[in-house]
Parts: structure tokens; C-alpha cells; sequence
């Protein structure tokens, strides 16, 4: 008979192996994270019948719990024998790992019910999961119950206790336990000075670190980093403190460690000191995804420069993407605000596919900087696709896409929005009350914008400066002056802004003498007027013919506040001086101001030449203007004008056929009018108005009425009453009458008419509104590109420079 062979691998042949080979096998699978050798290893003893010892099975149910197959473990721990307490911790731990806090307690109980003695390691499981949920109160039973256990020795429930008061905010009940404590390590003192980091102690966190070092103790990495990070987030202790930081990291050799090397690029760039922070960056052997998006966004919060950090923070995102590094949703969200700063909006479209390419498309900060990004570029509609697309939508969501519609001229989009905003129960914020009273200062919807006043003073926020600054524009533009100066008497603490735009808003009022006065007294109040509050000034002074008193601010503006002159105070200048008739001063100023070049400037001059009529001063100066713009039709608009009114029919008819042979099309005039909170748009003729009949009927027999005044100039009345021709008709119906007309059908007697028009007026409709609100007996507010028109009892407040 013949022996078998002996085989030397049984383990292929299905024989079992002994306890300490699997124990191996599955240690080895614990150790490299490879759950496919490890289940092989469970597989062969169910397949050989194999029982393994109790050892065997925590080992097996450690490595499913550190492989993360949390499930099978829970399967194994429930068909287990016999447990000890090496079992219930492998698989409170397992469950702890994977941040299954409630099934974490669930077992910590079952634990304490068995007659097993629990050990340090079940505590601080329980423990760490009392710190993150922020449970201060199972926190508190679980120490209770360490100390009736006789278990408050070991350091490791030390540093657990002290760890979970602090992330629940009870830094004074941590320093107790660290005080009493009969041993401590480093981690103890880094878990405090951790603490006192997380509720923004500095001064103590710099004590109890000094205090350490001094017990022959060494920082850690994680305790440097948590003591940069308070540094950058403190800038009035940041400099020395993260200087003195830095000297300790280089010290202990940890300035090359990726956490501090992060912390302290981040402290550098929140301090504004980019040159250190690029150093740290350039020194750092490898540097990983947090680093590279701690640089970027160290570039974007540069307010100076902006654009040239926001291309350095895109080149870090091309490099970082040359290195085969995977951005996070961080750097996508940081690198979208940088193609927003510089207007590369082709370049965004390409960073939003990656965004889909990664699936990343749904993080709600990217959401956000996608819809910032397409709103910027006109994009509103796919802006609006990003937001729907955004699962979690919040306050930052919403008001970005209402700042895209506002930014982009979409006022009543916007407002539509912001309703939206508050049906869907979330509360705005200031800047996003301060959006919507912009929108309806665009509007002159100043019904709109009462009720987001009074919205915003019953959610508390109305006192907020921001707010009540865009409060004063909205009624200053909406033609209501008294309602903004006693919103700007109300504000507490006016800052330059306020002090700007109440300037600015009386001067757009034809109120001078008042906007003087209050520049005065800002320069006695110790705030230092800037370029926009002097350009307020200038207005004031060139509306109300403040003429030695607009050169004498413009003098001062550049000689006592180092202001240097832009292209609007000089054209501010220009049209002082052409009102009062001086243009020939006028032009020589444009000469030697720096900005001949400007169509501003020449269109300044131009307008006066038609109200002084100087035909010859203005057909040079119009060409001029012309030759530099020529698409505009403003320019032709007025030179044709100027022929016009003194009678010259050819040259004016001329230029009408210049701009039809070039394809100069002029801006069709649009007028609005709030009514019942719905905005009412007008256009010359316009018949689509529900109630066009009834406003038409209204018109002609106010324009009947007028002829009746007998003081009336001949010429007006023929001109803008007579509808047997063409021209004179469209006259009678120009867009702002008909607005006008509405708004008288329409309103109370005793509310004033507010009319708000894309163009100035002609003549015409500016002498008409005069003798509208003479014969009604109304006040009408109407407001042009330029200023306001108020007018009262047959006059205007421009003074008739209309």
C-alpha cells in the first residue's frame, strides 16, 4: 500500500489553522486596512468549523470596526459566546470612529448593565462622544460615575475630562480637573491650552503655555496649530503673539510639520503679512490641499490689490492641479471668488465643470460662488440654475442671487426674491435689508421700501448703520428729502457714509445751502470728508449756482485733503462754471484738467452751450464730442437740439440724418411711477396701460386747462397741446406726462406724485410739469439722470436749468 504524499499548505486543502496563526492573519489585516485578507481569514475558520478562543473573536471584531464594516461587527459581537470588556470597547470604539454617537451611548449602557467592570478605555469613548455632541449633562454623570468607580486616576480619563468640558464650554470645570489631577502628560496641558483657544482666552492660553514649557513639557503640533489659529483670529494680540509662536514651532523643530506650517501661513495671511506667509509656503517641503487653499485664501481677503492677489490665488490653483492634487470644495468655493474679484467669468465656467467633474456641485459654499460668479456676468439665468440646483439654500444663497438681479438692473426680480426670502421662513440679514432699500431706491418704490424700514426695525436690525445709510438713499432718490434727514438725525453714529450720501442727496435736491451746512458740520464733527463726500459738495455748489464757493471746496479738496480730482469733480467743475455762463473758463478748465480726452467733460459744456444758447461754441465743442464718442446719441441728441431752438432747420436736419446714416439709435424715454406697491412703466404713446383711456382723457383736458393760464408762453402751449402733427403730438404724450397724469387718476390729493424718467427731460415736459402742479395744485417730484425736479405752484426747484 502506497503512503500519501505529505502536503505542506492544509490551508488550501480546507484543514484548519491554530489560534495564533489566524490571531496573526488578522492582526496583519488590522494593520495594513486590507478588511479582503481579514474576512478570508474569518471565512476559512466558519468553512473548517474552526471555534475560535475568545481572543480570536475581539481580534476579529477590532479589525471589521477599524475597517469601518461596523454592521458585521455588530453581527459578530451578538453571536459572540462570551464578551469581555475588550469586546464592548472594540465595538464602542468602531462605533465611535465612525461618528455613530447615539448607537456609541446605546452600548456604553448595555456595558454598564452587564456584570463586566468597565475600564478607562469604555469612559473615555463615552466621554469623547459627550464632547462632541456637546451633552455637558451625560458628561457630568459619566465623570460621577468614574469617580465612585475609583477610576479618576489614570491621565487618559484625565485628558478625556478635561477635553469634553472644554468643547462644551466649561473651560473653568476643565482647569479644576487638570488643577486636582495626581498625573499629567502633555497632552493634558495641550488639551487645555487647546480650551482656551476655543472660547478666544489668548492672555490664558499664553500663561498656561509658558507655564509648560517651563515644567520641561513640549507643544505638540495639534496645540501650535489651535494657538496660531487664536492668533490669526485675534488681530490685536496676533503680531507678537504669532511671531513668539513662531519662534517656538522653529525651537522644537516643528515648523516643517504640516499642521503648524499650515497654522502659521494662515496667521501671517490673516495678519496681512503675505511676504512671511509665501515664505512659510516656499519653505514647506510638501506642501499639501489645506496649505495650498490656506494661500489662497490669505490672497482674496486682500481688500487692497485686489486683482493682483486674486490672479496670484489662481496661479496657486493651476499649480496645485499641475501637481495631480484633487482640490477641495474649499479651494473650488475660494478660486470662484477669485474669477468673480477679476471678471474672468470664461475661466469660471471651466472651474464649475471640474466642480460636476467631482461631484461637488451640491456643497452649498460652492452653490453660493456659483451664483455670485454668473449673477456678476449678467448670467441671471444661470445663476438662478445654480441656486435651484443648491440642496441646502441660506441666507448667503438667497442674497446672492438678489444681488445679481439688483447689480444687473433686474430691481423688481430682486424684490420678488426677497418676498421669497421671508415666505420661506429664513430671516435676512443686514447687508440683504440694505440690498432691497437699494432696489427700491432704483425703483423709487418708496412703499417697498417703508415696509423693508419697517421690516427691518421689528427684527431689531434697523439701528444697524448699513441699514439706515441705504434707508437715507432710498428716500432721498424716491424724492422723500424730509424722510431722509430725519433718518440720518436718528442715526446714532453717523460714519462717513452717511454723512456722504445725506450730502449728495440734498444736493441731488437742488437743496445747496443745506448740503454746504452739512459739510461743515461733519468737518467740525473730527470726520475727514473723502473723494465721494466732496463730489456731493461739488454738485451742490454747481445746482445752486454756488459758483466762487464750488472752486474754493475744489481748491481745498486737492490743497488740505491731498484729494486728487477725478473725472467727475472736474466735471462738476465744468458744469458749475457753464451755468453760470462762463464757458469760455469752462473749456479752459477741460484744457488743463487731464481729462480732455473724457466725453464727459465735453458733454458738461455741451449742455450749458444749449441752455446759454451758444450755437457756435456748442457745434465745436458737440463735434469734439462726437469724435470721441460716436455711438453715443446723447451727443447728437443735444447738438440738435441747440440748432433747433435757435431756428437753424438744416444743420438739425442734417444731423438727424448723420445718426440714422451711422445707426445712432437714440434711447426710447421710459418713465415709472409707484402705485399700490406695483411700479407702472410708461413710454412716449404709450397706450398698453389698462387704464390708458382714462389717462388720456385726464391729459387732454389738463393740457386744455393749461392754455386758460394767461401768463403762459405762446409757444409752449402750441408745442405741447396741439396734436394735428407728428412731432408735437408725441410731444403732448412724451412718457413722463403719462406717468404723471396715473399718478394724479391714481393717488390721494394730498400725496405728492413721484416720477421717476431714464433721460432728462426736454423743455417742453419740464415748463408743462410746472403748470401742472399750478393748476392741480399738487406737488410733482419728478427725477431725471441728473437731479431731482420739484415742482410746486407753477415752479421748479432747479431753477429752471432743467
Amino acid at each position: 500500500m502506497q503512503t500519501p504524499p505529505h502536503n505542506p499548505q492544509p490551508y488550501y486543502l480546507g484543514l484548519p489553522l491554530d489560534s495564533v496563526t489566524y490571531t496573526k492573519l488578522v492582526q496583519c489585516s488590522t494593520r495594513t486596512g486590507s478588511l479582503i485578507h481579514g474576512k478570508l481569514a474569518h471565512m476559512h475558520m466558519i468553512k473548517t468549523c474552526f471555534k475560535p478562543c475568545l481572543f480570536l473573536l475581539n481580534n476579529l471584531l477590532y479589525m471589521y470596526c477599524k475597517c469601518g464594516e461596523t454592521d458585521v461587527a455588530k453581527k459578530l459581537f451578538d453571536r459572540m459566546p462570551k464578551r469581555n470588556v475588550v469586546s464592548w470597547n472594540s465595538l464602542i470604539s468602531g462605533y465611535t470612529q465612525m461618528g455613530f454617537y447615539h448607537e456609541v451611548m446605546n452600548l456604553f449602557k448595555e456595558a454598564r448593565m452587564s456584570d463586566l467592570r468597565l475600564d478607562k478605555f469604555t469612559f473615555s469613548n463615552a466621554l469623547s462622544v459627550c464632547g462632541r455632541t456637546l451633552d455637558l449633562r451625560l458628561g457630568r454623570l459619566i465623570h460621577a460615575l468614574i469617580t465612585v468607580s475609583g477610576l479618576g486616576g489614570p491621565v487618559l480619563l484625565t485628558n478625556s475630562l478635561i477635553d469634553m468640558y472644554c468643547k462644551c464650554g466649561r473651560i473653568d470645570w476643565a482647569r479644576l480637573v487638570f488643577e486636582s489631577a495626581d498625573e499629567l502628560d502633555s497632552v493634558s496641558w495641550n488639551s487645555l491650552i487647546a480650551g482656551y483657544v476655543r472660547i478666544g482666552s489668548n492672555d490664558e492660553m499664553l500663561r498656561l503655555l509658558v507655564k509648560m514649557l517651563r515644567h520641561g513639557l513640549n507643544l505638540n503640533s495639534y496645540a501650535l496649530g489651535s494657538a496660531l489659529k487664536a492668533c490669526g483670529s485675534n488681530f490685536s494680540s496676533s503680531i507678537e503673539c504669532g511671531k513668539m509662536l513662531h519662534g517656538c514651532a522653529v525651537k522644537l523643530g516643528l515648523d516643517l510639520d504640516v499642521v503648524v506650517g499650515t497654522a502659521l501661513l494662515d496667521t501671517y495671511a490673516k495678519i496681512g503679512d503675505l511676504e512671511d506667509a509665501t515664505k512659510i509656503f516656499k519653505l514647506m517641503p510638501d506642501p499639501n490641499v489645506v496649505m495650498y487653499n490656506a494661500m489662497i485664501a490669505g490672497f482674496l481677503q486682500m481688500e487692497t490689490m485686489a486683482d493682483e492677489f486674486a490672479n496670484e490665488a489662481m496661479y496657486l490653483f493651476f499649480e496645485m492641479q499641475s501637481r495631480g492634487m484633487k482640490p477641495s470644495e474649499f479651494t473650488f468655493s475660494s478660486i470662484l471668488k477669485a474669477c468673480s474679484t477679476i471678471e474672468a467669468f470664461e475661466c469660471g465656467k471651466q472651474i464649475h465643470a471640474q466642480i460636476f467633474k467631482y461631484n461637488l456641485q451640491s456643497d452649498e459654499f460652492i452653490g453660493n460662488a456659483l451664483v455670485e460668479l454668473y449673477s456678476l456676468s449678467g448670467s441671471i439665468e444661470d445663476g438662478l440654475k445654480c441656486f435651484h440646483s443648491t440642496p441646502k439654500l441660506d441666507v448667503v444663497s438667497w442674497t446672492s442671487l438678489i444681488v445679481g438681479h439688483v447689480q444687473n438692473g433686474q430691481f423688481e426680480g430682486g424684490l420678488t426674491l426677497f418676498h421669497e426670502l421671508l415666505f420661506s421662513g429664513r430671516k435676512p440679514d443686514e447687508f440683504t435689508i440694505s440690498i432691497m432699500l437699494s432696489a427700491c431706491a432704483n425703483l423709487a418704490a418708496v412703499k417697498s421700501g417703508e415696509q423693508i424700514h419697517a421690516y427691518a426695525i421689528k427684527t431689531g436690525i434697523g439701528n444697524f448703520t448699513i441699514i439706515q445709510n441705504s434707508q437715507i438713499c432710498m428716500y432721498a432718490k424716491c424724492g422723500d428729502i424730509d424722510s431722509a434727514n430725519m433718518t440720518f438725525k436718528e442715526t446714532k453714529n453717523p460714519d462717513i457714509v452717511s454723512w456722504s450720501v445725506m450730502i449728495s442727496s440734498n444736493a441731488q435736491h437742488g437743496c445747496a445751502k443745506e448740503a454746504v451746512d452739512l459739510f461743515e458740520l461733519m468737518k467740525g464733527s473730527g470726520i475727514a470728508p473723502n473723494h465721494i463726500t466732496f463730489l456731493g459738495v461739488l454738485v451742490a455748489c454747481s445746482h445752486g449756482g454756488l459758483v466762487e464757493e464750488g472752486l474754493r471746496y475744489f481748491e481745498i479738496m486737492k490743497k488740505d485733503h491731498g484729494i486728487t480730482p477725478n473725472v467727475k469733480h472736474s466735471a462738476c467743475i465744468v458744469d458749475l462754471l457753464g451755468r453760470a455762463g462762463r464757458l469760455a473758463e469752462a473749456e479752459s478748465f477741460i484744457m488743463d484738467s487731464g481729462f480732455e480726452g473724457d466725453p464727459v467733460m465735453w458733454r458738461s459744456l455741451l449742455s450749458a452751450c444749449r441752455v446759454h444758447k451758444a450755437t457756435d461754441t456748442g457745434k465745436r465743442v458737440a463735434e469734439r464730442v462726437i469724435e470721441l464718442e460716436p455711438e453715443a446719441a446723447a451727443s447728437y441728441v443735444l447738438l440738435y437740439n441747440i440748432y433747433n431752438d435757435a431756428g437753424i432747420q438744416m444743420p438739425a436736419t442734417e444731423i438727424r440724418n448723420l445718426m440714422k446714416d451711422r445707426g445712432v439709435k437714440k434711447e426710447p424715454g421710459l418713465s415709472w411711477i409707484e402705485v399700490g406697491n406695483v411700479v407702472h412703466s410708461f413710454v412716449a404713446g404709450d397706450r398698453s396701460h389698462p387704464n390708458s383711456q382714462v389717462i388720456y382723457v385726464q391729459l387732454e383736458e389738463m393740457l386744455e386747462e393749461i392754455k386758460k393760464l394767461d401768463y403762459i408762453d405762446e409757444k409752449l402751449v402750441s408745442d405741447a397741446s396741439e396734436p394735428k402733427h407728428k412731432d408735437n403730438s408725441m410731444v403732448s404724450y412724451h412718457s413722463e406726462k403719462l406717468a404723471v397724469t396715473f399718478g394724479i387718476i391714481s393717488l390721494p390729493r394730498s400725496a405728492p406724485v413721484r416720477v421717476m424718467k431714464n433721460l432728462r427731460s426736454c423743455w417742453h415736459c419740464h415748463e408743462t410739469m410746472k403748470l401742472f402742479s399750478r393748476l392741480e395744485n399738487r406737488e410733482i417730484i419728478l427725477r431725471d439722470p441728473i437731479r431731482f425736479h420739484r415742482f410746486r405752484d407753477g415752479s421748479c426747484s432747479c431753477g429752471d436749468y432743467w
